[in-house]
Protein backbone atom coordinates (compact mmCIF):
# COMPACT_ATOMS: atom_id res chain seq x y z
CA UNK A 1 0.00 0.00 0.00
CA UNK A 2 0.96 3.49 -0.68
CA UNK A 3 0.19 5.97 1.43
CA UNK A 4 0.39 10.03 -0.03
CA UNK A 5 0.67 12.82 3.02
CA UNK A 6 2.08 16.35 3.31
CA UNK A 7 4.14 16.85 6.73
CA UNK A 8 2.11 17.89 9.48
CA UNK A 9 -1.37 17.83 7.48
CA UNK A 10 -4.64 15.85 8.13
CA UNK A 11 -2.41 12.83 6.76
CA UNK A 12 -0.49 12.65 9.90
CA UNK A 13 -3.40 10.73 11.46
CA UNK A 14 -3.33 7.69 9.09
CA UNK A 15 0.68 7.85 9.43
CA UNK A 16 0.49 6.75 12.59
CA UNK A 17 -2.19 4.56 12.46
CA UNK A 18 -0.15 2.76 10.18
CA UNK A 19 3.01 2.80 12.41
CA UNK A 20 1.07 1.75 15.67
CA UNK A 21 -0.53 -1.05 13.52
CA UNK A 22 2.81 -2.22 11.85
CA UNK A 23 1.58 -2.32 8.36
CA UNK A 24 3.90 -2.07 4.99
CA UNK A 25 2.91 1.08 4.13
CA UNK A 26 5.13 3.11 1.70
CA UNK A 27 4.51 6.37 3.00
CA UNK A 28 4.91 9.31 -0.25
CA UNK A 29 5.03 12.51 0.38
CA UNK A 30 3.25 15.04 -1.35
CA UNK A 31 4.28 18.60 -2.48
CA UNK A 32 2.01 21.33 -1.31
CA UNK A 33 2.71 24.18 -3.71
CA UNK A 34 2.93 22.14 -7.52
CA UNK A 35 1.03 18.83 -6.30
CA UNK A 36 3.97 16.67 -7.48
CA UNK A 37 4.93 13.78 -5.07
CA UNK A 38 8.38 12.60 -4.49
CA UNK A 39 8.80 10.58 -7.40
CA UNK A 40 7.64 13.48 -9.92
CA UNK A 41 4.37 12.22 -10.42
CA UNK A 42 1.28 14.72 -10.59
CA UNK A 43 -0.71 13.91 -7.26
CA UNK A 44 -4.00 14.94 -9.07
CA UNK A 45 -3.76 11.48 -11.09
CA UNK A 46 -4.11 9.95 -8.16
CA UNK A 47 -6.89 12.30 -6.21
CA UNK A 48 -8.60 14.75 -9.21
CA UNK A 49 -9.56 16.27 -6.00
CA UNK A 50 -5.85 16.89 -4.87
CA UNK A 51 -5.95 16.85 -1.62
CA UNK A 52 -4.65 14.20 1.23
CA UNK A 53 -4.76 11.71 2.53
CA UNK A 54 -4.96 8.90 -0.05
CA UNK A 55 -4.31 5.56 0.38
CA UNK A 56 -3.54 3.32 -2.68
CA UNK A 57 -4.74 -0.40 -2.51
CA UNK A 58 -2.22 -3.11 -4.11
CA UNK A 59 -4.67 -3.96 -5.82
CA UNK A 60 -4.52 -0.37 -7.61
CA UNK A 61 -7.85 0.98 -6.11
CA UNK A 62 -7.57 4.25 -4.11
CA UNK A 63 -9.71 6.03 -0.52
CA UNK A 64 -9.52 9.64 -0.29
CA UNK A 65 -11.29 10.43 3.04
CA UNK A 66 -9.22 10.35 6.04
CA UNK A 67 -11.97 8.78 8.12
CA UNK A 68 -12.24 6.37 5.75
CA UNK A 69 -8.58 5.40 5.39
CA UNK A 70 -8.24 5.45 9.53
CA UNK A 71 -11.17 2.87 9.60
CA UNK A 72 -9.84 0.31 7.15
CA UNK A 73 -6.50 0.32 8.18
CA UNK A 74 -7.94 -0.03 11.77
CA UNK A 75 -9.89 -3.22 9.97
CA UNK A 76 -6.47 -4.66 8.71
CA UNK A 77 -5.84 -5.95 12.45
CA UNK A 78 -8.74 -5.75 14.06
CA UNK A 79 -7.27 -7.81 16.91
CA UNK A 80 -5.23 -4.41 17.92
CA UNK A 81 -8.22 -2.64 18.85
CA UNK A 82 -7.50 0.48 16.72
CA UNK A 83 -11.73 0.86 15.96
CA UNK A 84 -14.77 -1.37 17.46
CA UNK A 85 -15.99 -4.23 15.40
CA UNK A 86 -17.96 -2.94 12.51
CA UNK A 87 -22.10 -2.73 12.83
CA UNK A 88 -21.71 -2.65 17.33
CA UNK A 89 -22.92 0.56 18.94
CA UNK A 90 -19.16 1.57 19.77
CA UNK A 91 -18.27 1.83 16.34
CA UNK A 92 -21.11 3.69 15.77
CA UNK A 93 -19.76 6.35 18.35
CA UNK A 94 -16.55 6.22 16.91
CA UNK A 95 -17.28 7.14 13.24
CA UNK A 96 -19.61 9.92 15.32
CA UNK A 97 -16.46 11.26 16.78
CA UNK A 98 -14.88 10.69 13.47
CA UNK A 99 -17.09 12.80 11.59
CA UNK A 100 -17.10 15.91 14.41
CA UNK A 101 -13.21 15.90 14.39
CA UNK A 102 -13.78 16.19 10.70
CA UNK A 103 -16.72 18.55 10.07
CA UNK A 104 -15.82 20.70 13.64
CA UNK A 105 -12.21 20.91 14.20
CA UNK A 106 -10.73 20.05 10.86
CA UNK A 107 -12.85 22.58 8.94
CA UNK A 108 -13.30 24.85 11.93
CA UNK A 109 -9.63 25.55 11.26
CA UNK A 110 -9.86 26.63 7.69
CA UNK A 111 -10.58 30.19 8.23
CA UNK A 112 -8.19 30.55 10.77
CA UNK A 113 -5.58 28.75 8.48
CA UNK A 114 -6.11 30.94 5.86
CA UNK A 115 -6.78 34.23 7.98
CA UNK A 116 -5.95 37.04 5.39
CA UNK A 117 -8.91 35.86 2.76
CA UNK A 118 -11.34 34.92 5.95
CA UNK A 119 -11.27 38.50 7.14
CA UNK A 120 -14.10 39.15 9.72
CA UNK A 121 -15.56 35.78 9.71
CA UNK A 122 -12.55 34.79 11.88
CA UNK A 123 -14.63 36.76 14.71
CA UNK A 124 -17.30 33.90 14.66
CA UNK A 125 -14.86 31.04 13.42
CA UNK A 126 -12.43 31.36 16.15
CA UNK A 127 -14.57 31.34 19.27
CA UNK A 128 -16.82 28.45 17.75
CA UNK A 129 -13.68 26.53 17.35
CA UNK A 130 -12.83 27.13 21.13
CA UNK A 131 -16.35 26.07 22.16
CA UNK A 132 -15.62 22.67 20.24
CA UNK A 133 -12.24 22.10 21.46
CA UNK A 134 -13.74 23.13 25.23
CA UNK A 135 -16.26 20.11 24.05
CA UNK A 136 -13.07 17.93 23.54
CA UNK A 137 -11.54 18.44 26.94
CA UNK A 138 -15.37 17.81 28.55
CA UNK A 139 -14.56 14.29 27.36
CA UNK A 140 -11.29 13.80 28.11
CA UNK A 141 -11.80 14.60 31.90
CA UNK A 142 -13.87 11.54 31.64
CA UNK A 143 -11.22 9.04 30.43
CA UNK A 144 -7.47 9.31 29.08
CA UNK A 145 -8.90 9.08 25.62
CA UNK A 146 -11.05 9.99 23.24
CA UNK A 147 -13.23 6.77 22.74
CA UNK A 148 -12.01 5.74 26.57
CA UNK A 149 -9.49 3.77 28.37
CA UNK A 150 -7.80 2.71 24.64
CA UNK A 151 -6.07 4.72 21.80
CA UNK A 152 -8.15 4.60 18.74
CA UNK A 153 -8.12 6.02 15.64
CA UNK A 154 -9.91 9.18 16.65
CA UNK A 155 -6.58 9.65 18.65
CA UNK A 156 -4.62 9.70 16.36
CA UNK A 157 -6.75 12.15 14.04
CA UNK A 158 -7.21 14.74 16.46
CA UNK A 159 -3.54 14.63 17.47
CA UNK A 160 -3.04 15.90 14.12
CA UNK A 161 -5.61 18.79 13.95
CA UNK A 162 -4.34 20.00 17.42
CA UNK A 163 -0.73 20.59 15.97
CA UNK A 164 -2.18 23.37 14.21
CA UNK A 165 -3.22 25.54 16.64
CA UNK A 166 -0.84 27.33 19.78
CA UNK A 167 -0.29 26.05 23.21
CA UNK A 168 3.19 26.37 25.41
CA UNK A 169 2.76 22.87 25.45
CA UNK A 170 2.62 21.47 22.23
CA UNK A 171 4.76 21.95 19.37
CA UNK A 172 3.03 24.07 16.29
CA UNK A 173 3.38 23.03 12.75
CA UNK A 174 0.62 25.63 11.67
CA UNK A 175 0.19 28.46 13.81
CA UNK A 176 -2.92 28.68 13.19
CA UNK A 177 -4.21 32.09 15.55
CA UNK A 178 -5.80 29.93 18.00
CA UNK A 179 -4.81 29.21 21.81
CA UNK A 180 -5.35 26.28 23.18
CA UNK A 181 -3.48 26.74 26.71
CA UNK A 182 -7.18 26.85 28.89
CA UNK A 183 -7.56 23.36 28.32
CA UNK A 184 -5.74 20.95 30.57
CA UNK A 185 -7.43 17.84 30.27
CA UNK A 186 -6.76 18.11 26.36
CA UNK A 187 -2.63 19.34 27.36
CA UNK A 188 -2.38 16.07 29.63
CA UNK A 189 -4.14 13.32 26.65
CA UNK A 190 -1.45 15.55 23.79
CA UNK A 191 1.83 14.56 26.41
CA UNK A 192 0.51 10.94 26.72
CA UNK A 193 -0.12 10.82 22.65
CA UNK A 194 3.44 12.43 22.43
CA UNK A 195 4.88 9.21 24.61
CA UNK A 196 3.52 6.85 21.73
CA UNK A 197 6.47 5.01 20.12
CA UNK A 198 4.05 5.03 16.82
CA UNK A 199 3.45 8.81 17.02
CA UNK A 200 6.97 9.57 17.64
CA UNK A 201 7.86 7.56 14.42
CA UNK A 202 5.67 9.06 12.10
CA UNK A 203 6.92 12.58 13.60
CA UNK A 204 10.23 11.62 12.69
CA UNK A 205 9.46 10.47 9.26
CA UNK A 206 7.55 13.35 8.20
CA UNK A 207 10.42 15.58 9.76
CA UNK A 208 8.94 17.09 12.59
CA UNK A 209 10.70 18.12 14.85
CA UNK A 210 10.46 17.54 18.47
CA UNK A 211 10.34 20.06 22.04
Amino acid sequence: MKLYYMPAACSLASHIVANELELAVEFIKVNVSDRKDETGQDFYRINPNGYIPALQLDNGRVLFEGAAILQYLADLKPERCLAPANGTFERYKLQEMLGFLATEIHKGFIPLLYADLAGRYLETARPKLLKRFAWIDEQLAKAPYLMGDRFTVADAYLFALTGWGQASWLKSYYNADIRLDAFLNLQAWYIRMRQIEAVKQSLQEEGLAFH
